[in-house]
Protein backbone atom coordinates (compact mmCIF):
# COMPACT_ATOMS: atom_id res chain seq x y z
CA UNK A 1 0.00 0.00 0.00
CA UNK A 2 1.39 3.61 -1.22
CA UNK A 3 1.70 5.84 1.99
CA UNK A 4 2.05 8.87 0.18
CA UNK A 5 -0.96 10.78 -0.67
CA UNK A 6 -0.94 12.60 -3.96
CA UNK A 7 -2.03 16.30 -3.75
CA UNK A 8 -5.22 17.35 -5.02
CA UNK A 9 -5.21 20.44 -6.96
CA UNK A 10 -7.83 22.33 -5.53
CA UNK A 11 -7.72 26.26 -7.32
CA UNK A 12 -10.55 26.22 -9.36
CA UNK A 13 -8.17 29.58 -11.45
CA UNK A 14 -5.44 29.13 -13.46
CA UNK A 15 -2.15 30.37 -12.51
CA UNK A 16 0.34 32.29 -14.17
CA UNK A 17 4.22 32.79 -13.38
CA UNK A 18 4.83 36.79 -12.30
CA UNK A 19 7.60 38.27 -15.06
CA UNK A 20 9.54 40.59 -13.54
CA UNK A 21 10.37 41.97 -10.15
CA UNK A 22 6.87 42.29 -8.31
CA UNK A 23 6.01 42.80 -4.66
CA UNK A 24 3.48 42.54 -2.60
CA UNK A 25 2.70 43.90 0.72
CA UNK A 26 0.54 42.16 3.19
CA UNK A 27 -1.18 44.02 6.12
CA UNK A 28 -3.57 43.89 8.79
CA UNK A 29 -2.32 42.70 11.10
CA UNK A 30 1.21 41.44 10.09
CA UNK A 31 2.95 43.64 8.14
CA UNK A 32 5.70 42.89 5.21
CA UNK A 33 6.69 42.53 1.66
CA UNK A 34 7.11 39.38 -0.50
CA UNK A 35 8.56 38.90 -4.10
CA UNK A 36 5.80 37.74 -6.12
CA UNK A 37 5.89 34.52 -7.63
CA UNK A 38 2.80 33.10 -9.56
CA UNK A 39 -1.46 34.88 -9.46
CA UNK A 40 -4.47 34.23 -10.76
CA UNK A 41 -7.82 35.94 -10.71
CA UNK A 42 -8.23 33.56 -7.44
CA UNK A 43 -5.12 34.21 -5.41
CA UNK A 44 -1.36 34.80 -5.56
CA UNK A 45 2.32 32.78 -4.12
CA UNK A 46 4.74 35.26 -2.93
CA UNK A 47 8.06 34.44 -1.05
CA UNK A 48 9.39 36.29 2.00
CA UNK A 49 11.80 36.48 4.51
CA UNK A 50 10.90 37.10 8.36
CA UNK A 51 12.47 36.61 11.86
CA UNK A 52 9.51 35.20 12.99
CA UNK A 53 7.88 31.74 13.17
CA UNK A 54 4.30 32.78 12.91
CA UNK A 55 2.76 32.39 10.12
CA UNK A 56 1.41 35.70 8.17
CA UNK A 57 -2.30 36.40 8.95
CA UNK A 58 -2.75 38.76 5.45
CA UNK A 59 -6.10 40.41 5.31
CA UNK A 60 -5.16 42.46 2.82
CA UNK A 61 -2.59 42.76 0.02
CA UNK A 62 -1.20 45.37 -2.61
CA UNK A 63 0.37 44.10 -5.38
CA UNK A 64 3.42 46.52 -7.28
CA UNK A 65 5.62 45.95 -10.32
CA UNK A 66 9.02 47.10 -9.67
CA UNK A 67 9.43 50.64 -10.86
CA UNK A 68 5.68 51.63 -10.35
CA UNK A 69 4.69 50.32 -13.63
CA UNK A 70 1.63 48.85 -11.85
CA UNK A 71 0.13 49.11 -8.58
CA UNK A 72 -2.88 47.69 -7.19
CA UNK A 73 -4.13 48.28 -3.18
CA UNK A 74 -6.36 46.89 -0.81
CA UNK A 75 -7.04 43.36 -2.29
CA UNK A 76 -9.08 41.81 0.51
CA UNK A 77 -7.27 38.14 0.71
CA UNK A 78 -7.23 35.11 3.58
CA UNK A 79 -3.56 33.59 3.74
CA UNK A 80 -4.38 29.45 2.92
CA UNK A 81 -1.74 27.93 3.72
CA UNK A 82 2.42 28.94 4.56
CA UNK A 83 5.70 26.58 4.09
CA UNK A 84 8.95 27.02 5.11
CA UNK A 85 11.31 27.05 2.06
CA UNK A 86 14.85 25.35 2.44
CA UNK A 87 17.61 26.85 3.07
CA UNK A 88 20.99 25.64 2.84
CA UNK A 89 22.90 27.44 4.87
CA UNK A 90 20.22 28.49 7.52
CA UNK A 91 20.27 31.52 9.58
CA UNK A 92 17.65 33.24 11.90
CA UNK A 93 15.91 34.55 9.25
CA UNK A 94 13.35 32.48 7.75
CA UNK A 95 12.49 32.11 4.03
CA UNK A 96 8.83 31.34 3.60
CA UNK A 97 6.22 30.84 1.04
CA UNK A 98 2.98 32.27 1.43
CA UNK A 99 -0.43 31.01 -0.97
CA UNK A 100 -3.30 33.43 -0.11
CA UNK A 101 -7.06 33.74 -1.72
CA UNK A 102 -8.45 36.60 -3.03
CA UNK A 103 -11.68 37.77 -1.07
CA UNK A 104 -14.43 39.72 -2.70
CA UNK A 105 -13.20 42.32 -5.02
CA UNK A 106 -13.97 44.95 -6.88
CA UNK A 107 -15.03 45.35 -10.54
CA UNK A 108 -12.48 47.70 -10.88
CA UNK A 109 -10.46 45.64 -8.80
CA UNK A 110 -11.13 42.34 -11.35
CA UNK A 111 -10.31 44.45 -14.24
CA UNK A 112 -6.77 45.36 -12.86
CA UNK A 113 -6.05 41.78 -11.71
CA UNK A 114 -6.83 41.09 -15.18
CA UNK A 115 -4.64 43.56 -16.74
CA UNK A 116 -1.52 42.61 -14.56
CA UNK A 117 -2.12 38.68 -15.60
CA UNK A 118 -2.04 39.98 -19.45
CA UNK A 119 1.05 42.15 -19.40
CA UNK A 120 2.80 41.00 -16.45
CA UNK A 121 3.06 37.42 -16.60
CA UNK A 122 4.85 34.90 -18.50
CA UNK A 123 2.53 31.74 -19.29
CA UNK A 124 0.60 29.16 -16.77
CA UNK A 125 2.12 27.51 -14.23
Amino acid sequence: MDSKKERVEQRQCKRYRVRGDAVVIFRSPDVGTGLLIDISMGGLTFDWVTSQVLPVQATKVDICQTGCSFTLYDVPCLSIWELSVYEKHPTSLHRKRCGVKFGELTESQKARLKYFIQNHTTGEV
